[in-house]
């Protein structure tokens, strides 16, 4: 019997009000429910910034993928508060740096460009939560 594989914590930024705020949590929501749902696992930032041990110790047990959808970086911050390990930190503004045609806009439902920027950023990282997740994977620093 093979040893199960680790999970991968997704933290997006809870940004409320903001569009980029909404890409970075409907990009999460691509990765868990669509992209990747056998290997990664969504930890609300606000569970976070309560203290939810339960969402803490999660977050203590994983590599993590905080997406922050602002300079200030609360879900990367809670993150390391928490006691987690981020294998990589994402800012929503600077994959629309790279994909400028895809300018979100909406805050409670995105428009069609904002959520092929949230898909186009979960793609990006399907390749760092396979690796993170393979068996052979045990370290991450390099992500």
């Amino acid at each position: 019997m093979s040893a199960p594989k680790k999970k991968v914590v997704i933290v997006p930024c809870s940004g409320i009000g903001k569009s980029f705020g909404t890409v970075a949590r409907e990009a999460g929501y691509d990765l868990i429910e669509d992209l990747r749902p056998e290997q990664t696992r969504l930890v609300a930032l606000s569970k976070l910034v309560m203290g939810d041990e339960e969402a803490k110790n999660i977050v203590a047990a994983h590599p993590a993928i905080a997406i922050d959808g602002c300079k200030l970086n609360c879900a990367a911050k809670m993150v390391r508060e928490s006691g987690g390990r981020i294998a990589r930190e994402v800012a929503v503004q600077e994959v629309f740096r790279r994909h400028k045609a895809l300018k979100p806009e909406g805050i409670a439902e995105l428009n069609p460009a904002g959520q092929s920027l949230a898909r186009v950023l979960a793609e990006e990282l399907t390749p760092l939560v396979d690796a993170l997740t393979s068996a052979d994977s045990t370290e991450d620093r390099h992500a």
